[in-house]
C-alpha cells in the first residue's frame, strides 16, 4: 500500500481550466483511515476525483482530498449480483468489472471517466433509467467527525445520501447491485422536431434505450433507439461515414468566434448537421459498449436542466421560440442532449417522485462560457416549469429557489446540519447554495 501523500500551498484547476483555486494542503489517499484521518483534522475539507464538474464544488477551501487513487475492487459476491468498490475508482473500471462478472448497471452516463463517488453525489445518470445512485444498495461515509457510518438500503439516511454534493460525508465504499448482462440493437438517425416529439411518453417506455440529440435552430434532432436483443442476434453493423470522428474538431472551429457573433451558431448548427448528424447507423452491443462514449475529447461548459417528462412539450417548444429568436443572443451550440430518468426517492433527485426528462445545454469555448447568454435562457425558462438543475453543471439559482423545487430541501438541509454542525463540508459556493454563512 502506498503511503499518503501531500502536497503545500499550491493551485487546484478543474478539468476545463475554468474554476481555479488556492489550497493550503492537498491529500491523496489510499485507504480508509488516511480518508479518517484528515477528515477529522481538519476545519475545512473537500475533496475531488476527475474535476469535471461545471459547478464550483470541487475545491475553493484550504484542505483538499484527492479521491482517485482510492480506487480498488473490494468485493463481489455472485449470490447478490453485487459489487463494492472504493470511491475513487473511474466508472470506466467499475463498468469493466461488472461486465466481466456478466453483469450490468442498467443506466449509464454519456462519460466514464469520472470517479464514481463524485458521479453518485451530483447525480450522475443515463438515458432510459434510474439515476446511477438508485443502484446502490450500501455506503460506507467518513462522517465531519471522521467516524464512518454504514448506510443500507432501507436507513433513513439512504435517500438522502445518494445525491448528497458531497456535503452529508465522504463516501468511502460503495455496493453496487447490478442486473444480469443484456445486448441493445441500436438505431440511430435523425428525425424533424415534430416526429420524435409525437408521443414521446409512448416512445420512452417502448424502447430500452431512448436518446435524442437535439440540434437546436435546425428543427431536428438526432434519435437513438435500443432494443433488447439475445446476444447472438446478427446485425449488419453500420457507422456511417468515416469523417464523422471529426465532428468535435469541427465544431470547434466553426464555434471558434460566435462568443462575439452569436448569430453564425444557427448557420454552424445547419452545417454540423449536413456533415455529421444526416446519416444513419446501425450497431449492437451492451449497454456500455453501445452508449457510453468513453471519453470527453474536448474542455467544454455544461448547464443541464431537468422537468417532468408530462410538461416537456410545453417546455421544449417555449425554449425553442425563444432560441429562435432573432432578437436575443441565445443561440445554442448543438448538440442538447435530451434523456429520460425514471421516477425515484432520493430527495436531491431531479426525478425525485416523476419521469423526467433531462436537457443538456453546452457551450463549446469553455473560456468564453460566462457570456453564453444560452445558459441564462435555458434556466428562466425550466425554472418557470419547475425544472431542476444538475448539481454537476452550471447555474444560477440557490437556497430560494431549491426549497421550491425540492419538496425534502429543508429536511436535507436539517439532516446537514445535524451531520456537519460546524459546516466543515461547505466551500463557499455550497455556503450560498444552502444560505449558510
Amino acid at each position: 500500500m502506498l503511503p499518503m501523500t501531500k502536497e503545500n500551498k499550491g493551485v487546484w484547476t478543474s478539468w476545463n481550466e475554468n474554476i481555479t483555486h488556492t489550497f493550503q494542503d492537498l491529500y491523496t489517499v489510499h485507504d480508509e483511515k488516511e480518508l479518517q484521518e484528515i477528515v477529522a483534522q481538519s476545519d475545512k475539507v473537500r475533496f475531488f476525483g476527475s474535476k469535471q464538474s461545471s459547478s464550483d464544488i470541487g475545491a475553493g477551501v484550504g484542505t483538499l482530498i484527492d479521491m482517485r487513487s482510492y480506487n480498488k475492487l473490494v468485493s463481489y459476491d455472485d449470490a447478490k449480483r453485487s459489487i463494492t468498490v472504493e470511491s475513487g475508482m473511474l466508472l470506466a473500471d467499475l463498468i469493466a468489472t461488472v461486465e466481466s462478472n456478466g453483469w450490468c448497471i442498467p443506466c449509464l452516463p454519456d462519460i466514464n471517466t469520472v470517479t464514481i463517488g463524485g458521479a453518485l453525489a451530483t447525480g450522475t445518470h443515463g438515458t432510459s433509467g434510474s439515476l446511477l445512485a438508485t443502484y446502490v444498495s450500501e455506503f460506507r461515509v467518513v462522517l465531519a467527525d471522521g467516524s464512518v457510518k454504514i448506510v443500507k438500503e432501507g436507513d433513513v439516511l439512504m435517500e438522502a445520501l445518494r445525491v448528497s454534493i458531497g456535503v452529508l460525508g465522504v463516501f468511502s465504499t460503495i455496493t453496487f447491485q447490478c442486473e444480469p448482462l443484456y445486448t441493445l440493437h441500436l438505431k440511430e438517425g435523425p428525425q424533424k422536431d415534430a416526429t420524435w416529439m409525437h408521443q414521446l411518453k409512448e416512445k420512452v417506455e417502448k424502447y430500452a434505450f431512448y436518446r435524442v440529440l437535439w440540434l437546436p435552430h435546425t428543427g431536428k434532432g438526432y434519435v437513438i433507439t435500443g432494443d433488447k436483443i439475445p446476444a447472438n442476434t446478427e446485425v449488419v453493423e453500420n457507422n456511417g461515414p468515416g469523417y464523422l470522428k471529426h465532428r468535435r474538431t469541427a465544431s470547434k472551429f466553426l464555434y471558434k468566434y460566435t462568443h462575439k457573433f452569436p448569430w453564425f451558431t444557427s448557420i454552424a448548427n445547419n452545417l454540423l448537421y449536413w456533415a455529421f448528424f444526416s446519416s444513419k447507423k446501425e450497431s449492437k452491443g451492451s449497454l456500455y459498449e453501445a452508449t457510453v462514449t468513453k471519453s470527453r475529447g474536448s474542455t467544454l461548459e455544461l448547464a443541464e436542466w431537468t422537468v417532468a417528462l408530462d410538461v416537456f412539450p410545453q417546455v421544449f417548444e417555449e425554449l425553442k421560440t425563444e432560441i429562435n429568436k432573432w432578437s436575443n443572443a441565445s443561440f445554442i451550440h448543438i448538440p442538447m442532449d435530451v434523456r429520460f430518468v425514471s421516477k425515484d426517492n432520493s430527495w436531491l433527485s431531479y426525478a425525485y417522485k416523476q419521469d423526467t426528462v433531462t436537457m443538456g445545454c453546452v457551450s463549446r469555448n469553455a473560456e468564453t462560457a460566462d457570456a453564453y447568454e444560452a445558459f441564462q435562457t435555458i434556466e428562466k425558462i425550466f425554472l418557470k416549469y419547475g425544472g431542476r438543475p444538475h448539481w454537476g453543471k452550471r447555474f444560477a439559482a440557490k437556497n430560494e429557489e431549491m426549497s421550491k423545487l425540492y419538496p425534502k430541501w429543508e429536511a436535507f438541509k436539517t439532516i446537514r446540519k445535524e451531520l456537519d454542525p460546524s459546516n466543515k463540508f461547505l466551500n463557499p459556493y455550497l455556503s450560498s447554495l444552502f444560505d449558510e454563512k
